[in-house]
């Protein structure tokens, strides 16, 4: 099965996919009643501030960029979001939530294997941040100049991934399967690695790699650093 559809078999990772789930969770702040014309519309405001925000930065893009941008008018921004920190709580949210939900997802006979449940949950991480690859990329760069309530929002999101991967890391230690004093600490340090493909997508381009080779390459390492290799 390819990496695509191995991913896929997970949920539905597409813009409009995302622009629905948005739509579903702030639905009492959206005022457009019609699902399918809110979800389309909601899709081009996402879109649009991901493009302007890599280009000028989330604090610098103004409403009214944004609005040009998603072929929309003010009016009919604020029919989705009533101002640009509620609109940075919905794009954070989808990327949480979607990272949390998926690598909650497990199969039994993964985790039942802590160094075959490492290698699925890296390997998943990695093409799922492909799949949504603006919105890590908003998310990581943004992070800096978020309000204190995004902050910590993203703050709490990074720990509940790290603390995923260091409950495999404690199991498989306890099993003898890993080498691990600290499991938390090791997590922290893969969380790095993972970044790294979506962060610096460029250098990993020009060496003519793929996120299934990048993915494998990573779980070698440091299934080989924890003695598991």
């Amino acid at each position: 099965m390819s990496p695509e559809k191995r991913l896929a078999h997970y949920g539905d990772y597409s813009l409009e996919a995302a622009a629905a789930r948005i739509l579903e969770r702030h639905r009492d702040r959206i005022r457009t009643r019609k699902p399918h014309v809110a979800v389309a519309k909601l899709a081009k405001i996402i879109e649009a501030t991901l493009k302007l925000s890599n280009r000028l930065g989330f604090q610098a893009m103004s409403l009214r960029d944004l609005a040009e941008a998603a072929g929309l008018s003010m009016g009919g921004l604020y029919s989705y979001f009533d101002g640009k920190e509620t609109l940075l709580v919905m794009i954070l949210g989808e990327v949480s939530s979607a990272a949390e939900d998926l690598l909650a997802a497990a199969p039994e006979e993964v985790r039942d294997d802590p160094a075959a449940h490492l290698r699925w949950l890296i390997e998943m991480h990695i093409l799922l941040s492909e799949a949504m690859q603006p919105f890590f990329v908003f998310a990581y760069m943004e992070a800096k100049s978020f309000p204190a309530p995004a902050r910590k929002r993203a703050i709490a999101s990074e720990a509940a991934t790290e603390a995923i991967f260091a409950r495999v890391l404690s199991d498989g230690a306890a099993r003898g399967v890993f080498r691990v004093d600290d499991p938390h600490f090791a997590a922290a340090l893969i969380k790095p690695l993972l970044q790294d493909w979506y962060v610096k997508r460029p250098k990993h381009a020009r060496r003519g790699m793929s996120a299934e080779a990048y993915a494998l390459g990573v779980s070698d390492f440091v299934l080989k650093a924890l003695g598991a290799g």
